[in-house]
């Protein structure tokens, strides 16, 4: 079976020269589709080197990169950004919610720029926001929201169009333990539905919710393992 994510000796060289930075040097990975991946690593790792990588919203400075069996690390911004629209759901520390929409036109918006049409993108923002237990506050504000249900609804936004990639970049780093519970909870039910997630994390306890861990310092990778325990479930 073709890999879902497939990675090739890929650097990424910040300053090149003699003051040089090797953000990433020569990784190669594969990711199956289905998979449930925490990518994990210190800060100044390489792991958001990595993460903007696999999302293309970075280039490399050398390698192959091959999402869905395509080769792309050679596109231009254009195709690139067609890609992460179509292909990839971004779920951030920061949630990015406009904060004068409510939870269902915050969802709504990436739909609109795909040219999904008034009443399937309502439809679909609803099962989004039903999948994650906001149907009952879609009409809220961030500001009107705690900060677990505000990443609720950036989840919502990000699998809406039903990307076949969650990307999640530290989604539980600004949460307390009851909302990292049950952001976790989702993303585990998100994977067993069938989508394949990869979770960028400094925090072991977050990672070891994920059936694979790949653990990266100085811009290598130095451990990937399968969690037993989780692969068990």
């Amino acid at each position: 079976m073709e890999a879902l994510i497939k990675v090739k000796n890929m650097c990424k060289v910040y300053n090149p020269g003699e003051n040089e930075v090797w953000a990433l040097d020569h990784v190669n990975l594969e990711i199956q589709k289905g998979e449930f991946v925490a990518i994990i690593g210190h800060s100044g790792s390489g792991k958001s080197t990595l993460m903007n990588m696999l999302g293309c919203l970075d280039i490399p400075t050398s390698g192959e990169y091959y999402l869905n069996g395509k080769d792309v690390s050679e596109l231009g911004d254009n195709q690139l950004s067609e890609i992460r629209n179509e292909e990839i759901g971004f779920i951030f520390q920061g949630f990015n919610l406009i904060s004068n929409l409510t939870a269902i036109e915050n969802v709504e918006l990436p739909l609109i720029y795909r040219g999904i049409g008034r009443s399937e993108r309502h439809k679909l923002a609803m099962e989004a926001l039903n999948m994650v237990g906001l149907e009952k506050r879609i009409h809220h504000k961030p500001a009107e929201m705690s900060g677990g249900q505000q990443q609720r609804v950036a989840i919502a936004r990000a699998i809406a169009a039903k990307p076949p990639v969650i990307l999640a970049d530290e989604p539980t780093g600004n949460l307390d333990s009851a909302s990292t519970k049950e952001i976790m909870g989702i993303l585990r039910s998100l994977h067993d539905t069938g989508r394949s997630v990869i979770l960028i994390t400094h925090d072991n306890d977050i990672a070891d919710q994920a059936k694979r861990v790949v653990r990266i310092l100085d811009g290598k990778i130095v451990e990937d393992y399968y969690n037993e325990e989780q692969v068990k479930e």
